[in-house]
């Protein structure tokens, strides 16, 4: 591996914590990720002389740890910054690593917190927590979210600078605040990895790297927040989805429904991990989805599903978040627990809510009821109108592959 390459692969998994330390000092996120650029830039010319350092991750913190200071004492007095700082800043060159690893952690937690801030709109939150917290370049989320890269340029420097005008505290939360705060946060992660588990438009079903990336955040939040049961749940929910990857699509990229995946090959290392973190989870919305995909988990065979469970669950998870499409979700497990006539009305009924009105798996849905009941032409026409609703190649292919069997 060249120097070069080395520099862009540590810099990848260490960019978040350098962007956070660094912020720490500057108290700007965007300010924080030019100097941790400039450490990037500093190592592309430094490396390739001196070597790869023993420890590069250390040194690329603290070089940008170094010019943000020199920052620092650029635009405050050195005793004004001093106190803020909350230590003594020498004329020296940077240390070897960071004095104090424990500071990085809470400086993710107070990084993850500002980039999800509810003072900016859900795309923002989900483009700058995908470039702070990911790694990602702007290229690739325009490419996982089918926008142009301008856009998301635009997008993340919106962002940036929203929250240095509504002056956004570089700070982790408490009370009230901190749980709706915590809330935003949970929700970017859990809709980057829907992104990527099913993917909204374009010719592929799954965006593999989107659901590894929002696993490894809720990993990261797991262990920066223990003693939150909801972190806990989504962490147990998306290691269960994540734990089916493999299955969800046949050799083409085509879906392959979940009766028909081969259980053998979902990933019992991830399921594991499932449990393990659905045991520390609480009652909340995310903890009960999780406890849903872990039914789904635990059968060994399609047909041993606890179809009664999962409905009850689906039934609390309503009185916690009522929602129009966990209804029609629980309409599905309906329709397993006490048979397709049962859960016809329950969708019917969900055809004037206009959250629904152009959601695709609602016509499909109801689509695979008919189907089920040997109503045909009635099951045809609900699936020609699902595909005409998607925006997805793949799922447009199964569901008119669904009408055409028809």
């Amino acid at each position: 591996m060249s120097a070069a390459q080395a520099v862009e692969a540590v810099f990848r998994i260490e960019s978040a914590r350098i962007i956070a330390g660094v912020a720490r000092i500057v108290r700007d996120v965007g300010i924080a990720e030019e100097i941790a650029q400039d450490a990037l830039v500093a190592a592309l010319e430094q490396w390739p002389e001196s070597g790869v350092p023993d420890r590069p991750g250390a040194w690329l913190t603290a070089t940008a740890k170094h010019r943000a200071i020199d920052l620092v004492r650029r635009k405050e007095t050195y005793a004004r910054k001093l106190a803020e700082v909350g230590r003594t800043l020498e004329d020296v060159p940077p240390p070897a690593e960071p004095a104090d690893p424990d500071d990085i952690d809470d400086d993710l937690l107070r990084l993850i917190f500002t980039a999800c801030h509810p003072v900016l709109a859900t795309e923002a939150r989900i483009a700058l927590t995908l470039r702070l917290m990911g790694g990602l370049t702007t290229q690739e989320i325009a490419r996982a979210f089918l926008a142009t890269e301008p856009a998301v340029a635009q997008r993340i420097v919106r962002a940036k600078r929203a929250l240095a005008t509504a002056g956004v505290p570089f700070e982790v939360p408490y009370g009230t605040d901190r749980e709706a705060r915590l809330s935003s946060v949970l929700e970017v992660i859990y809709l980057i990895f829907n992104e990527g588990y099913s993917a909204t438009a374009g010719d592929d079903l799954l965006r593999p790297a989107l659901c590894e990336d929002a696993l490894r955040l809720a990993r990261v939040l797991e262990g920066l927040m223990p003693r939150e049961p909801e972190v806990h749940g989504l962490a147990a929910l998306l290691e269960f989805q994540a734990s089916r990857t493999a299955t969800r699509t046949g050799p083409d990229g085509e879906p392959v429904l979940l009766a028909d995946q081969n259980r053998s090959r979902w990933n019992r290392l991830l399921i594991a991990r499932g449990v393990r973190a659905l045991g520390r989870a609480g009652n909340g919305p995310y903890s009960v989805q999780a406890a849903i995909a872990g039914c789904h988990a635990a059968a060994v065979r399609y047909e041993d599903t606890d179809w009664p469970w999962i409905t009850a669950l689906y039934g609390r998870l309503v009185r916690l978040v009522p929602s129009p499409v966990v209804e029609l979700n629980r309409a599905v497990a309906v329709s397993m627990a006490e048979g397709p006539q049962a859960a016809l009305p329950l969708v019917d009924a969900l055809a004037e809510e206009p959250a629904l009105r152009s959601y695709h798996l609602l016509p499909s849905v109801r689509g695979d009821l008919l189907e089920r009941l040997g109503r045909p032409q009635e099951a045809r026409a609900e699936f020609e109108r699902a595909a005409s609703l998607t925006r997805n190649a793949q799922e447009r292919s199964l569901l008119l592959r669904r009408a055409a069997r028809l």
